[in-house]
């Protein structure tokens, strides 16, 4: 029987383009390819989980029983939160959050990418000017090509540079915008949040923080860095992201009224966009609620960060960190290569601890981001050190 020949049209729709291939060639060349992993049953250094609420089952059955309890038994929100998806759940959470956070209102989206897509497309109008830290996530330099206004990135946490930028492209009528954030996601250090607030107030730009990695880590409940150092009335606008710290999902813009308003009318990620549903909600709620009620999981991670330096230090391994206070802690080890294979003896003595590679951070940067958690042991962060040491 003759083979079925398919016509050419269906062969070259189902094709695959070459420049296509081509760059997934080079990814390959390069040794940076990036793959989904694969679950495993490793000690966990990587997630950012930092104090175990995503792990917590208290916290999952907690969630379950407030939703009986109030009657929300739906699975999805049904439409955009302009539509139909603006479930009673979300008023009751947004007002907490703001109280929490000492902020006159807070708006919800669904994810901590749709905050800051939606806030820099919308919000810098033509002509403004966003001055942004050249580390700055992606999800703020996506959304600052997005916009209309013009920008210009600062070197990194040098506040000397970033004022050169203000004095030099400052004129009358429009508006500046700073975004950095409070602890970055690769090196885990952070800006001198006062200083940077004090030249803020100075030439009258809008200070906008990330506080993606600060939220349940720092303050006395977990509220982040700009409440630790008592900076709220200074910033414009704060991103609270619910992914990493609080262990659920979602994000949240904290700002005035009229800031809350604005977003309502002009973020696109915001107006079109199906809603969370209520369990989502509802985590984001319970999460929250227990940060104030105790910050036992907080101390925990805390003791494990100061630990964590002193091991490091006494093993000879501090020059190979980024230095900074968080739960992030990151060894340069140049090479994607290099960076990889180390990776992959720590997880053979069953430690989940990641390699990232460039393209991810610069070339010459490629690193291992260990994050700590509340849950992580003192004997874990220990053996960690030394595989690590006899691995270099």
């Amino acid at each position: 029987m003759a083979p079925i020949l398919k016509p050419l049209a269906f062969q070259f729709m189902n094709s695959f383009p070459e420049k296509l291939t081509e760059k997934i060639e080079t990814r390959k060349q390069q040794n940076a390819l990036r793959q989904l992993p694969v679950c495993n049953n490793l000690i966990d250094f990587s997630s950012n989980d930092y104090i175990g609420f995503a792990k917590s089952e208290a916290l999952f059955h907690e969630t379950h029983h407030y939703l009986i309890e109030n009657g929300f038994v739906q699975n999805g929100a049904t439409g955009s939160r302009l539509i139909s998806g603006n479930h009673l759940l979300y008023a009751e959470a947004e007002n907490f959050i703001a109280q929490f956070h000492q902020s006159e209102t807070a708006l919800i989206f669904n994810s901590g990418y749709d905050v800051n897509v939606g806030f820099f497309s919308s919000v810098p109008q033509r002509n403004d000017l966003i001055l942004f830290d050249e580390l700055a996530h992606a999800s703020i330099r996506d959304g600052i090509k997005m916009s209309h206004a013009k920008s210009y990135k600062f070197e990194h946490n040098d506040l000397e540079n970033l004022e050169s930028l203000i004095v030099k492209y400052q004129s009358a009528g429009n508006e500046i915008y700073i975004a950095t954030e409070s602890v970055f996601s690769m090196d885990g250090d952070s800006p001198d949040l006062e200083k940077l607030a004090t030249l803020s107030e100075k030439y009258h730009c809008r200070l906008v923080i990330d506080e993606a990695h600060a939220l349940g880590v720092f303050g006395n409940q977990g509220e982040g860095l700009i409440q630790e150092l008592q900076l709220q009335e200074k910033v414009f606008a704060r991103m609270m992201t619910f992914g990493k710290g609080l262990g659920c999902h979602g994000a949240a813009v904290l700002g005035s009224v009229e800031l809350k308003d604005f977003l309502v009318n002009f973020a696109r990620s915001f107006i079109y966009t199906t809603g969370l549903p209520p369990h989502s909600v509802a985590s984001i709620l319970i999460a929250y609620k227990q940060l104030v009620k105790e910050n036992t999981a907080t101390e925990q991670l805390r003791d494990n960060i100061l630990f964590f330096s002193q091991q490091k230090n006494s093993l000879g391994l501090k020059p190979i960190f980024v230095r900074n206070k968080s739960a992030i802690q990151s060894a340069i080890i140049p090479g994607n290569e290099k960076v990889k294979n180390i990776a992959s003896a720590l997880q053979l003595h069953g430690f989940d601890v990641k390699a990232i590679l460039s393209p991810t951070v610069p070339e010459g940067q490629e690193r291992l981001r260990i994050c700590l958690h509340g849950y992580n042991t003192q004997g874990q962060i220990s053996n960690l050190l030394q595989t690590l040491l006899q691995s270099l």
